[in-house]
């Protein structure tokens, strides 16, 4: 419920803070007091439009703060949920909005900031304003089948035809995807067999283009090691005559020194302690120099030989590595994937392939589920049918009992029930409700908002407020001049209505011209002017019960209070009192 209703600079309104209580308000003061003023600041709160004309002549800007006391289940906080919007449990729910003096608006819902249309979406969760001008709630259309079903249809009927709806929903879009996939198919049925072919021929395999990368490298490094290995081979036993190579240039130089070395008989001849001469001892050095050369030489030469020997490169082990490298990227390049996911690509034209092979008993076997779910629905919607239709036929009754004693004894109230085609058939069942009204004998009956005049419209949203009370999560209800054009026993009969409205969980404020509905309230609110310095301003306050008894005279008698119509006034009270 709203708790309380905090007004600065509001055309007439410079500063007011309402705070109300739940059960039923009466608001009242003389015409012009300004009572449309702060039923307009609160429009503010709830984000209804707004303009530059509503902020009081010489202010910066208006302010207006609306708090309401709601449980945590109440939809609104789930609006908020779905926004990010923290709430704490056990704080009010505060909307706030402020207008500049140019006309910009900024809007707030717990200190914060959001735009005009979600505040008006969590606004219409809790309040629903009945007035001469303008209708919210009960005369949205959009609005009746939830009522409706709330009133009278049974909770698990509606749970049977949302599921049956969702298994039918969710087997038709199976359906349709299965037969475009298959058309498909069927389209490119050559491509598809080709391509399966070719890929399965190839075979991919995941993690193969890295294997094979690191093979072919591993290859190429073989190969230049066996070259580096052959060249110094060939330069240690070169193949070409012309060129004697390493081992025979060192032969050649030893048989040259040997011609320097006297011959074995001359060196026979030299005995006993004789010296040998000095450059035939360094020619035998350089004899046995060249003979280590080449016998590391002979050394070198093996050790090549052996390590060509093991590093002997395969040229065709080469060859197929890179054939069915470049291979493979041919093929990722041509279906626009990467190597690694050419196994994935057979895997599903394989699965497409399959499906067109196997597509048509699938496709009947789908289109006999479709069938079924249908069924299943129809039945399930049917019975919800027939149970929307007892329903409507008890909230008729319902309505039509509260309508005599509110001056409506000629009105007719429908709740009507239109089938819908099958293409607009939905997870709410198979046909449009809408509240109807016929405001009079032989008029043809039409939606609440544009057959009824304002005051019979807000009479007949009473009535139906008081039927459907426990069915809305709408905790306030405002009523503007529900009164209009009424009086005596029927303004009783409302107030008495107002007053069993609120006493349903509901609080209720109304804007009244009449005693007998101000003094079915629960509670009362003056909303007058005051001249201060020469500015006039709107002010309201509650009243006592001395008060009270005065305001309710004044109503009746006018400007001039009259003992008897303080008596009226007092028995008006006391009635509501017994």
């Amino acid at each position: 419920m709203l708790t309380n209703l905090s007004i600065r600079d509001v055309v007439l309104i410079e500063a007011l803070d309402l705070s109300l209580h739940s059960g039923f308000t009466a608001l009242t003061g003389e015409t012009g007091a300004g009572k449309s003023i702060l039923l307009d600041s609160l429009g503010l709160a709830l984000g209804e439009r707004a303009s530059a004309g509503l902020v009081r002549a010489g202010a910066e800007e208006a302010r207006v703060t609306a708090s309401f006391e709601v449980p945590l289940t109440h939809p609104a906080f789930a609006l908020l949920n779905e926004q990010g919007i923290p709430t704490e449990p056990g704080e009010p729910l505060m909307l706030r909005r402020i207008i500049s003096k140019e006309g910009r608006s900024r809007a707030w819902i717990n200190d914060q900031t959001v735009g005009i249309t979600l505040m008006r979406r969590v606004a219409v969760t809790l309040v629903e304003i009945q007035g001469q001008h303008e209708q919210m709630g009960l005369a949205d259309s959009s609005t009746h089948r939830g009522l409706l079903d709330a009133y009278g249809v049974p909770s698990a009927l509606l749970t049977t035809v949302t599921r049956a709806y969702a298994t039918w929903q969710k087997l038709s879009a199976e359906l349709s995807a299965a037969r475009k996939a298959l058309q498909d198919a069927a389209r490119e049925e050559d491509w598809l067999r080709h391509t399966v072919e070719e890929l399965s021929t190839l075979a991919p395999q995941h993690g193969e283009e890295e294997q094979l990368a690191q093979q072919r490298h591993a290859l190429q490094q073989a190969e230049r090691r066996g070259e580096a290995i052959g060249a110094a081979l060939s330069e240690l036993t070169p193949k070409d005559r012309r060129n004697s190579g390493p081992a025979a240039a060192l032969r050649a130089a030893s048989r040259a020194l040997q011609r320097l070395l006297p011959p074995p008989s001359s060196a026979q001849a030299h005995t006993g302690n004789a010296p040998l001469d000095p450059l035939e001892s360094r020619t035998n050095e350089a004899l046995t120099a060249l003979e280590s050369a080449e016998n590391a030489l002979a050394e070198a030469e093996n050790l090549l030989s052996r390590l060509a020997d093991d590093s002997e490169a395969n040229p065709r082990l080469l060859e197929d590595a890179e054939e069915r490298l470049f291979t493979l990227r041919a093929a990722a390049r041509k279906h626009d994937v990467t190597v690694d996911e050419l196994p994935g690509l057979l895997e599903q034209l394989s699965g497409r392939l399959a499906a067109l092979e196997s597509g048509a008993t699938h496709l009947e076997s789908l289109q006999q589920a479709v069938q079924e779910a249908r069924q299943t629905y129809e039945t399930a919607g049917q019975r919800l049918s027939a149970a929307r239709e007892k329903a409507a036929r008890k909230l008729e009754q319902a309505v039509t009992k509260e309508l005599k004693p509110i001056k409506l004894e000629r009105a007719r109230f429908f709740a009507d029930i239109t089938p819908l085609l099958p293409e607009q058939w939905s997870a709410q069942g198979m046909e449009h409700i809408t509240f109807l009204i016929a405001a009079n004998p032989g008029q043809p009956p039409g939606p609440l908002a544009k057959v009824a005049s304002g005051g019979e419209l807000s009479r007949l949203m009473l009535a139906l407020k008081l039927v459907l009370a426990e069915q809305s999560a709408i905790g306030t209800i405002v009523f503007d001049e529900i009164d209009a054009g009424v009086g005596g026993a029927t303004a009783a009969a409302i107030g008495e209505r107002l007053h069993r409205l609120a006493a349903r969980s509901v609080q209720v404020l109304a804007v009244t011209h009449s005693p007998q509905v101000a003094a079915s309230a629960d509670a009362h609110l003056r909303i007058g002017k005051i001249v201060r310095n020469g500015n006039t301003a709107t002010h309201a306050a509650p009243l006592s019960a001395e008060e009270r008894q005065e305001e309710i005279a004044r109503m009746l008698a006018g400007d001039t209070i009259t003992d008897a119509a303080r008596a009226a006034a007092a028995s008006l009270l006391g009635r509501e009192n017994d």
